[in-house]
């Protein structure tokens, strides 16, 4: 579970792997992971990386939030409208 929270990181801080981070998120979702860890690690991948690679990171979650029809509250927010 670990490996996959460190590659959605590493995928979020790249910017440019939009497909790996979609696979690897839903990777991360299938092994018990969260939501909100994912959200998490976006939002430090904010912070080292940079604003616009971690708004496609939160494009990416959404897509994989409604492909998997998980109900999330952090999926409805405002800060993952596309």
């Amino acid at each position: 579970m670990r490996r996959e929270l460190v590659t959605v990181a590493a995928c979020t801080a790249l910017g440019t792997c939009a497909p790996q981070l979609h696979i690897h998120m839903q990777g991360y979702l299938n092994v018990d992971g969260n939501t909100g860890e994912l959200i998490e690690i976006i939002i430090q991948m904010a912070v080292y990386a940079d604003f616009p690679a971690a708004l496609n990171a939160l494009t990416q979650l959404r897509a994989v939030l409604a492909e998997q029809e998980v109900p999330s509250a952090a999926a409805d927010s405002p800060g993952c409208r596309g």
